[in-house]
């Protein structure tokens, strides 16, 4: 992995052609009779360098047709493509799980985790509990289901204002100025999920009951413990997540209360109802100045400021064109970074709608792209580039923070308005993200939950952590309808919480920015280069941040954040 493999073309000019399956499996089969026969260790390492080769391949395929079926949902070849690999991953994991088997019994193992370390092993062991022939079709459906939330939400289109809308394209309506907007830009977003409730039900229920059978196919009590071994969560349990939850009730909550309420005497309203929580000054959030070119090329000049390693990465997207950024129709919804491990290459994916939300995702899709491309320059294999995302998302929020003083570039002269309310939303954000996760917990604790009991469970649920929040009489999302807005609950089971418990590490960070901002970028840039060749706890004491999960961690790691926001 070492050394950068650049791309020579851009990414629109790079050519996919679907993998021929029956030859990838030949090749990793005939690896697995190398390792089963090899004589030295040079010999099993080679043959398993090979299979990390042909897996590269088979990935890098796998990603390229992924980025191009979520940029236009509506491309039946991608779509197709899409489907395809949904149906061959599950069976191509059954061979990979052989391979394991072989490794961990193989008198070459201990030279094998001296190489490539534990943490290697552990994701070894996790893949023998997870695959198994009798889960095969499942998985496929699973992958399906996933698909269809995303391609069911995409599509959904309403009249607003004189456009056409997609759910992103109303956001922007709902950060209007003009609070009359806001209201209809919101009912308008309600009605639209509400039209598409009964599908996006009928969807969950089905995923649900398809996790839980799986688990038990595997030999798992219920899904949670599956979820978390799927999360690669090998260092602590739904209880000692608990002891998170309980610390964002006790010390975060009633900050977010103070500040929802100081947001709402700015507002110079009676009483904060939902669409007014994404405005929070009367004149309008800071609105990033420049089209997509123009921040692209702003951000090129801020990370070369900001460090060399940092400035070379961006260059590197830039020349290969890395990104796709705009809102279109049929794309789907919301932001993410990838990689093509072939190349060495991240990719960001966006949809800008012309608010604060355009650099957010361009920073926060960045510290992703930054950190993998960072750990590729130093492990072995792409399996160590990435952790798992309680640490993958540090990069991302740290990254946030990092770019601060480059906010005039984007903002003029509101840049300073809107590191108060960048600052503060990280901080707000984090009971919904907690929120999420419960959710999730008592959903598959009870799986035989009808949708109107989801519902009365996230309204629960959102009492507890939002107290502030308000829907002004829409019945659909008062009965708890919220919840289905949230892809992470379709496509990633237990992932959103991840987000909060990086965010304390991002803000534990900015901490450690105020007192010595090179000795924060050295940890920092340590955490990036260390990709995932540790576990979470040991990642943690690598970079110098506290571990979230030990009561009072939360209140020491955001006394800056407190005291800059005065709460």
């Amino acid at each position: 992995m070492k050394g950068v493999n650049h791309i020579m073309v851009k990414f629109a000019d790079l050519q996919y052609v679907r993998p021929d399956m029956d030859a990838v499996m030949d090749r990793v089969k005939a690896d697995i009779e190398v390792l089963k026969n090899a004589k030295t260790y040079g010999e099993f390492r080679n043959a398993y360098m090979d299979y990390v080769q042909a897996d590269i391949e088979l990935s890098t395929s796998q990603q390229i047709a992924h980025i191009r079926n979520t940029i236009n949902m509506l491309d039946e070849y991608y779509a197709a493509e899409k489907a395809f690999f949904n149906a061959q991953m599950p069976k191509y994991g059954i061979v990979v799980k052989e391979m394991g088997t072989v490794i961990l019994n193989s008198p070459f193992k201990k030279d094998f985790e001296e190489e490539f370390g534990s943490i290697v092993i552990q994701n070894i062991e996790a893949q023998q509990l997870l695959s198994s022939e009798a889960v095969v079709e499942d998985m496929v459906k699973e992958a399906d289901l996933a698909n269809l939330y995303s391609k069911t939400v995409a599509a959904a289109s309403i009249e607003f204002n004189g456009e056409t809308c997609t759910i992103y394209g109303l956001l922007k309506y709902m950060k209007s100025t003009d609070r009359e907007i806001r209201k209809g830009a919101f009912e308008a977003w309600a009605a639209l999920f509400e039209s598409i409730s009964p599908k996006i039900d009928e969807i969950y229920a089905e995923l649900v009951k398809i996790r839980v059978g799986m688990a038990k196919k595997l030999g798992f009590d219920s899904y949670t413990p599956m979820g978390y071994l799927k999360r690669r969560r090998y260092d602590y349990t739904p209880a000692e997540l608990e002891v998170f939850r309980k610390q964002v009730r006790e010390v975060i909550v009633p900050a977010c209360v103070k500040l929802y309420d100081r947001q709402r005497e700015r507002l110079g309203i009676e009483k904060l109802y939902f669409y007014d929580e994404n405005i929070t000054n009367p004149n309008g959030n800071a609105m990033p100045i420049g089209d997509r070119d123009y921040m692209v090329g702003k951000a090129q000049e801020m990370y070369r400021e900001l460090a060399p390693e940092a400035g070379e990465f961006f260059d590197f997207m830039v020349e290969y064109d890395l990104f796709d950024l705009e809102t279109k129709p049929g794309k789907r919804v919301g932001g993410y970074c990838t990689s093509l491990p072939l190349y060495h290459a991240p990719f960001i994916f966006s949809n800008f709608n012309g608010t604060d939300a355009d650099v957010n995702v361009l920073t926060h899709e960045a510290g992703h792209a930054f950190a993998g491309f960072t750990a590729a320059k130093f492990q072995k294999t792409p399996e160590l580039c990435h952790s798992t995302s309680e640490i993958n998302e540090i990069h991302s929020m740290g990254m946030e923070l990092w770019t601060y003083p480059w906010m005039e570039s984007f903002f003029g002269d509101k840049a300073e308005e809107y590191r108060k309310d960048h600052l503060a939303d990280a901080l707000m954000k984090i009971p919904y993200l907690v929120s999420v996760d419960e959710f999730q917990h008592r959903v598959y604790e009870n799986p035989d939950m009808t949708p109107m009991e989801w519902r009365a469970a996230w309204h629960e649920i959102e009492k507890e952590y939002m107290p502030w929040r308000a829907y002004d009489g829409n019945e659909f999302l008062e009965q708890g309808g919220f919840w289905m807005q949230k892809q992470h609950i379709f496509l990633y089971p237990f992932y959103y919480v991840d987000y909060a418990m990086a965010q304390i590490g991002a803000f534990e960070f900015y901490t450690q920015m105020q007192k010595d901002r090179k000795a924060a970028w050295d940890n920092y840039y340590k955490l990036c280069q260390a990709g995932g060749s540790m576990g979470y706890f040991k990642l943690l004491e690598y970079c110098n941040l506290h571990n979230v999960l030990q009561e009072g961690s939360v209140k020491e790691a955001l006394t800056a954040v407190f005291e800059e926001l005065g709460v």
